[in-house]
């Protein structure tokens, strides 16, 4: 496979774009005529940059697991105090005769520096290392660049965060959302709160996916699932984060999406009865126009004093636990119908002239506002917060579209752009044939078209954007690599690249590359951009199904008569009918003769629900 890859990658650079493979694309990047040859290195250090031991170290950890030494009479990597460099997270970086020059004024641009140099790299080092001369100059076009996990449907060990952020600071990215809270789990240590994590952080086990056929939980049996994060846990991820520039944001999602919370304190819902944590079972329904009833109460009362006094205490402890400027207090998918039914939550509203849910919502948006910003912090929510009365230097997270972040950047609001349509990693990535099936898609070709700005908003409300990973279908760390990347990598570009220097054909030429790396380091990864894209449609009386891919200099071969291998069927030249009878398709995509993607294979009844 190694082999094969790097053929691709030649192939591809060649035809395409020559030079790198760096992700996300340098703001400047030159190449010269030679080659650097690297058997060993040694590291000149600059004392005037910020904790650079810190980023060298983590440098020669790297260097040490692709075989590439350190001694006194190595190849020299200068690290250079520059204060020249306007951006805190800029750096330049050289390779010529002498060496390898890193310039810098920060330890963030430091690690960045080095961060590329790693991509400079072979995957694994030999007797022969060399990389090319180059110049490049370096720096983020967005503040906020990030990724969330959702360790609440499914629990992720301590060791597998540190490796899931220590994966994504290789290219760039800055912010962790950590998605603490849900209805499946409650992953956060609160000690004046025990049983949030005594009740709330366990569930009975199901296995397979979640939905119609996990049967719902009851109170005798074992709560043998779950887990949860010591505040000591926490703090040793806070500063393994922060060493890779990685600032951690931590969500605690209410008023919805409160089951695990609820479970512990029913008393916090308005019918006060007792529940169990949430094991993926079906506890709503979902109408096609967005609108959703649920079977369980799964929000808090949010004309209970003694909800606010809750938070309180829970955001007092999350914000000692976590420095960075933000907490996410979610606010996203609250039904509404169990405060429509209590009488006490209508007498509150008649007393305080609210007119509907959307002001009983605003009312506990505006407390939850006060309580964090008691704490020192900010708050960020999902676009529903929108509802509130929010203080300026409350910050909107745009999930439902761009629609909501557009609202609150009119308004004055700092903004983070992660729409479904471009930026939710737990959707389908591939044929549908070969992938886990869920509600929507995204490929790579689409995620890389997200741009963050619309047009009719200024540009400097908006901080950035990120990918979502929701865990729902993701149970283990290498499967939520695979369903990371290399949509992530998409995402990294387009957050730290110029916009003018995206192309998406150089980018997949790239991304190939970046396989080779991912399989040398034993790290999962989808290839399903160089999988076939199949598209039933109709046209007349005839339907007709269309193979293409994105991946330049590739041919597509298919038969649809239950022959195979497939490199002796048809070459695809154009759209054809499919034909009635009891057939499948099978199709795969070749370069220069050798097949790249997978082998799909389709069944004709398969087809047709595709039209």
């Amino acid at each position: 496979m190694k082999t094969l890859l790097s053929n691709i990658l030649s192939f591809i650079t060649f035809t395409v774009f020559a030079g790198h493979t760096i992700i996300p694309e340098p703001v400047f990047y030159q190449e010269g005529n030679e080659i650097l040859e690297i058997k060993t290195f040694r590291i000149i250090i600059d004392d005037q940059i910020p904790n650079a031991s810190i980023a060298i170290s983590l440098f020669e950890e790297y260097a040490l697991k692709i075989g590439l030494k350190s001694s006194n009479d190595g190849v020299k990597i200068k690290l250079v105090y520059d204060r020249s460099i306007q951006q805190k997270e800029g750096y330049k970086l050289a390779v010529y005769s002498d060496g390898v020059k890193i310039s810098a004024k920060s330890y963030s641009g430091l690690f960045y520096g080095f961060q590329t140099l790693k991509q400079l790299l072979p995957p694994t080092a030999n007797e022969k290392t060399s990389i090319q001369y180059c110049e490049i100059s370096d720096y983020p076009r967005f503040e906020w660049r990030g990724l969330m996990m959702d360790v609440s449907r499914h629990f992720f060990t301590v060791e597998e965060v540190k490796q899931y952020i220590e994966k994504m600071s290789e290219f760039k990215f800055n912010t962790f959302h950590w998605h603490l809270t849900d209805d499946e789990g409650w992953r956060v240590e609160i000690k004046s709160l025990p049983k949030l994590t005594e009740v709330g952080a366990w569930r009975g086990e199901r296995k397979g996916r979640f939905g119609d056929n996990r049967s719902a939980p009851t109170n005798e049996e074992p709560k043998a699932y779950g887990g949860y994060y010591t505040q000591e846990q926490i703090k040793d991820v806070v500063e393994f984060a922060q060493k890779r520039n990685v600032t951690i944001v931590p969500e605690i999602d209410v008023p919805g999406h409160s089951m695990a919370l609820l479970a512990a304190y029913p008393e916090l819902s308005t019918k006060k009865e007792k529940i169990e944590v949430s094991v993926g079972h079906k506890f709503a329904e979902w109408f096609e126009d967005g609108s959703f009833k649920m079977y369980t109460e799964n929000m808090l009362d949010p004309t209970n004093k003694a909800v606010y006094k809750t938070l309180d205490l829970i955001y007092g402890e999350v914000a000692i636990l976590f420095p960075g400027e933000y907490i996410h207090m979610g606010g996203d998918e609250c039904y509404k119908g169990y405060w429509e039914e209590s009488e006490h939550v209508q007498n509150f509203m008649k007393k305080k002239k609210m007119k509907d849910m959307h002001d009983l919502q605003a009312y506990f948006i505006d407390n939850v506002q006060k309580i964090i910003r008691s704490k020192g912090k900010k708050m960020i929510g999902w676009d529903e917060i929108t509802e509130g009365h929010l203080n300026k230097d409350a910050a909107v997270m745009s999930w439902q579209g761009m629609k909501g972040g557009i609202k609150a950047a009119k308004l004055g609001h700092k903004v983070v752009m992660s729409p479904t349509t471009f930026a939710y990693l737990d959707y389908i990535q591939g044929d549908v044939s070969v992938e886990n099936s869920i509600y929507a898609s995204l490929s790579l070709e689409k995620s890389y078209s997200f741009e963050p700005v619309p047009d009719s908003i200024d540009e400097r409300y908006v901080m950035g954007g990120q990918g979502n990973l929701w865990t729902e279908v993701i149970p283990n760390l290498p499967f939520a690599y695979y369903m990371t990347y290399p949509r992530g990598l998409s995402i990294a570009e387009t957050l730290w690249s110029p916009k003018e220097k995206k192309d998406w054909n150089n980018f997949v030429s790239k991304t190939i590359g970046q396989f080779e790396r991912f399989e040398a380091q034993n790290t999962n990864i989808c290839e399903a951009v160089l999988d076939p894209i199949v598209k039933v449609y109709k046209e007349g009386d005839k339907i007709l199904c269309k193979l293409t891919n994105n991946v330049p200099g590739t041919g597509i071969f298919y038969s649809i008569d239950n022959t195979y291998p497939v490199k002796f069927g048809l070459e695809y030249e154009k759209p054809f009918e499919l034909p009635s009878g009891d057939w499948n398709l099978r199709t795969q995509t070749f370069l220069s003769g050798k097949g790249i993607g997978r082998s799909l294979q389709i069944h004709r009844e398969d087809l047709m629900k595709r039209l």
